[in-house]
Parts: structure tokens; sequence; C-alpha cells
């Protein structure tokens, strides 16, 4: 195993380690105590409207997969009050977005279905996510207004009258410790949801950040300021260090299980993994305005570490009773389990790529790289799994390409999954093609040089050739456009949609017992890369580390990197693309 994967294996790996920027809890100068304060801090972050316990993929330092049924609200509750009780310092509970949208039930009730196990979990505030304006800027508004917490965003304003959706911040006291709590979610969501979403709202970029956190700081004298931020942690991390005055950074988006912090300067920046998998915890102790010791723990919610809370087990059985016909209908059979916990290709994407190809009869088939989703165990594939695999159902799109445009759009993909700038790593992961392409290329290369070789059916692709290809269409998307294939011709929308496409595949092919060779290929990783990020983060490191000087000239154009960010290993713990992801 190379350097790269030997760091993801054992970043993954490090499992509910915690990590101290400080031996010693009793603080003292010249020989003399200082007294200390301390207040803990509870993250969660894109549960994506998964209420209930589920199959979930862990792994450990030597990249082996294990499956435990894990997560839930019930489970969340029952870690909340368990940390609660061992801390009785006191504990703030936020969310960090992405919560009502992910699920069937989700969908089919615009995210009311999530109303009341959320305010029985005592969360002190959330901020929306990128998909929180999936039924529109009016529904955000009437969840926003319904749950028994505040949701705050610095940048999100009604387009009318120019007035904050939301109030930027909560300043909170726990223990004596004032805590100003600012909120920021991504700016690019007009571009990248389907720009009908946010009708209505205005997002503004991370310059209303600043004032707001000297206004903590000066105006409402704050002594610690946390950043929650639903941009992703390739970007929360460059942001983290251009801004002033923040001891906390919390991110959310990519799903990242940061068992290390990641440290910028004198801040940690950290996320809690999807899906209501995971709850993370921060140890902050306090002496004369300043934080002299801090831990992070990520704790799994597994179901032999955790029980399920029954009165939010209750609450959320009695929330889904209308839907569980519709939830169970079963519509195939996996004998193998079916995943999406890989940056380059899944057996869940692979099934759902053939299945549009096939549904359309074109050469190719393109999906997205979308994070959703927890795994599919063996057994029967039910409504229920297909609305998780596939939050949105689309109508399908075809049309046809020259070989030259499906060569840009793989440059392209590379660049927005593998730039060495990580302000342009943008949305999910890399794009999943149906089984009849291979894909293989160099993660290390220089932009629009990655790509190696590229077949469909087993010939190279001609670049004067013209080929048929199919994608699910968003409404709003360019006519010419075939998921993000530019200047395609001959296009129209079939009748069939991405959920009749594989209803109908399952259908037709009986079992699920194989979903063929990943058809993209790394030349220079191994097959599975569990991060996007934290990979970049390491091998950064590990260039300054030993050669600064060559580090800088192989990294010319990340302009946004320094070693000062590195992720945190002590002995003591273990051009931007519209793109929904």
């Amino acid at each position: 195993m190379n350097r790269f994967g030997i760091f993801v294996a054992a970043v993954a790996g490090c499992l509910a380690m915690t990590i101290s920027v400080s031996a010693a809890n009793n603080v003292s100068t010249h020989g003399t105590k200082m007294k200390t304060k301390k207040f803990s801090i509870a993250f969660v972050n894109d549960i994506h409207a998964q209420l209930e316990p589920h199959p979930e993929l862990f792994w450990q330092g030597d990249e082996s997969e294990r499956v435990h049924n894990a997560g839930g609200l019930s489970r969340i509750a029952t870690a909340f009050k368990q940390l609660e009780a061992q801390r009785p310092h006191g504990m703030l509970k936020i969310d960090g977005g992405d919560t009502f949208q992910g699920s069937g039930p989700g969908a089919w009730t615009q995210g009311e279905v999530m109303v009341r196990p959320l305010n029985a979990l005592g969360f002190d505030l959330a901020i929306p996510g990128n998909w929180s304006v999936a039924y529109g800027a009016k529904q955000l508004q009437t969840l926003s207004e319904k749950v028994n917490y505040p949701m705050i965003a610095a940048n999100i304003f009604d387009a009318k009258t120019g007035e904050r959706s939301f109030r930027p911040y909560l300043v909170k006291e726990v223990n004596g410790v004032k805590i100003g709590v600012l909120g920021f979610t991504d700016p690019d969501v007009p571009s990248r949801q389907p720009p009908h979403m946010s009708e209505g709202l205005n997002f503004q970029a991370a310059k209303v950040l600043q004032p707001l956190i000297d206004e903590l700081r000066n105006e409402e004298k704050v002594d610690v300021v946390v950043l929650v931020t639903h941009i992703g942690l390739h970007k929360a991390v460059p942001l983290t260090r251009q801004l002033r005055g923040v001891d906390i950074s919390l991110s959310a988006d990519t799903h990242e299980r940061t068992y290390e912090p990641i440290e910028v300067g004198d801040v940690w920046v950290v996320e809690a993994g999807a899906f209501g998998s995971l709850v993370g915890v921060m140890d902050i102790t306090m002496s004369e305005g300043k934080i002299v010791d801090r831990q992070w723990e990520l704790i799994e919610l597994r179901e032999d570490k955790f029980a399920e809370d029954e009165q939010v087990k209750k609450i959320v059985d009695e929330v889904l009773a209308p839907h569980r016909e519709r939830m169970n209908r079963e519509i195939g059979h996996t004998d193998i389990w079916l995943e999406r916990y890989n940056v380059m290709s899944t057996s869940m994407d692979r099934l759902i790529a053939d299945a549009v190809k096939e549904s359309a009869g074109t050469d190719i088939a393109l999906s997205n790289g979308f994070r959703f989703s927890p795994p599919t165990a063996p057994g029967p594939i039910t409504e229920a799994d297909l609305w998780n695999w596939l939050p949105l159902n689309l109508e399908i799109k075809v049309g046809k390409a020259y070989g030259q445009q499906l060569i840009d759009y793989w440059e392209n993909e590379f660049e927005n999954v593998f730039s060495k700038d990580p302000l342009r790593m943008y949305g999910g992961w890399l794009a999943r093609p149906s089984t009849n392409m291979n894909v293989q290329f160099d993660s290390t290369a220089k932009a629009n040089e990655r790509l190696r070789s590229l077949e469909i059916d087993g010939e190279p692709v001609d670049p004067e050739k013209s080929y048929s290809l199919a994608a699910g269409a968003r409404k709003g998307q360019p006519e010419d456009q075939i998921h993000r294939v530019k200047r395609c011709h001959v296009t129209k929308q079939i009748e069939q949609t991405t959920h009749d496409a594989v209803r109908d595949y399952l259908a037709n092919q009986g079992d699920v017992k194989d979903t063929g060779k990943p058809p993209v290929r790394c030349v220079v990783r191994p097959e599975v890369l569990r991060s996007q990020y934290l990979d970049f983060i390491k091998r950064r490191q590990q260039e300054h580390e030993a050669d600064p000087h060559e580090a800088e000239l192989l990294d010319e154009n990340a302009q946004h990197d320094d070693p000062q960010t590195t992720v945190n290993s002590s002995s003591d713990s273990s051009k931007k693309e519209t793109k929904d992801e």
C-alpha cells in the first residue's frame, strides 16, 4: 500500500480516540493553580432524514470493513443523555445541517416527518445545509419555525426584502463561559442545487463572517467563537485560516469522519460523518478567558455500544407509521452489500448507472457521485432503499456527445475531486459511469493531464466519434447538457425516471449477485479511497516535512494550502463547476 493509502487507513481507523492539546487539566503558573472552567459540544451533521437504525460500514487501520447496525435518532438521544451525564459542567448540542432531506419519508413529507423526533433530542441550535432548500425556500422557513431550537445562518437573505432569513449567530452561556456560535451555509447553493429550490433566497459569500466575529468579540464579549459551516471540509479548512477570532470550526457537508482533528494554527476543524451514525464530542477547558485544553472524540453509535432511547423510538415509529407500507414495498433482492463509501466507484452506483443505461438504450450512462445513503444489506431491496440511494427522482435525458467531449468531461471531473487547490474541490465524489466504460487516470498529474485511458465496450474512445449517453436531468439544466457533459446534441427527455430505471432493472436482472468491476480506476492509488480531503491534507503535510522547497514546486498551484494545516496525530491519539452531490 502506498503512503496515501496508509494514511487513509490510519485516519479512518483511529476509532473513538481522544486527542488533547495538553496533558494537564490543572493549569498552573509559577506553581500557582489557576481557576478553570469546562464546557462541551456534541456535534452531528448530515443526518439526511435517516430516522431509524440502519446497517453502517466502519473500517479499521488496515481498512478491513466492519458492518454494524448503527445510528437512528433514538440512538443519538441515548448518546446525548450519556454524554451530558458524564459532563455536568454543561454541553451544547449542535446540528450541522442537511437534516430534512435524503430519505423517502423525508421527500414524501417535505421534511415534516423529522420535526417531532428532532424536537425530542434537545438540540441547542442548527444550521441549514445545501440540501435544506430541497423543498423550497418557504418550506425551509416553515421547518425552521416548527423545530424547538433556533436555526442560524449568517449568509442567507430574503431576495425581496434583503433581510437575513435567519439570525446570524447565537450566544449561549455554559458553566460561566460565554460562547458565540456563528452559522455559515454554502454560498454556491443556487448553482449547486437545482436553482428553483432556492428561489427567493440570496446567498452571500464568506465576507459576511469577519464583521460578525468582531461583533461577537467586541460587542457581545464572548469568550469563545464557534464557527459552524456547511461548505465541506475542503473549504472549511482554508476559510478557518482566513478568519480572525475563531476558536473552534465545526464542518459539515462532505460526510468526512475526522477521528483526528485538523489543526489550522490554534483552531481545530472537525466533521462528524453522516446519517446519524456518529456523534462528535469536544471538551474545552478555559482559564482566564483562554482555551488551555481541548479533547475531541468521534463516537460510533453502534448497537453494541448504545441502546435506542425508547421515547424517541416511539416517536419515530409513530411518524413513520403512515409510510411503512410504501417503505417496505420490495422491488428486488441483493445477495451482496451495496454501499457508497468510495471516492471513485461503488457497488451501489454501478447498479444505478447500468440501470439507467439499459432503460435509455444508450452507449453509456452517467450518475452523480452522491454521498447519500448508508449501505444496503443483503436481502430485499425496498422502496425505502431506492429513495435512500436517489432522494431525487429525475427524468432521464438522452443525447449524443463526441469522444472529445467525454474526454474533456472526465478531466473536469478529476479536477473537481483531486485538484491541488482545495478550494477547487467541488461537490461530491467522482461521477459514476455504467460499467461498460473504462476510465483510468492519475490523480497526481496536472490538471487536464490526468486521464490515461478511456474505453467504451473495450474500445478506445475516438475523439471524433459520436456516442449516445443518458443521465438524470435536473430541473433548470441547460437543454444541451447531460449530466455535466456540455454541448450535447439531439437531446431529449424520455418518459422513464431514474427510479423507473432501477425498478425495471432489478425486475429484469433478478437477484443482484455482482455489480461488475469498478469502471473508474486511479493508477496510483488503492482501489478503495474513503476520503476526498483527509488524504489531501496528509499528503501535503508529508511533502512539506520531506522537503519544503520541493513541496512548493510540486504544489505550485495550491495557493490556499500551507504547512500549518495538519491532521493532529499526537501519540496520545490514536474553475468551479455546478454540481449536485
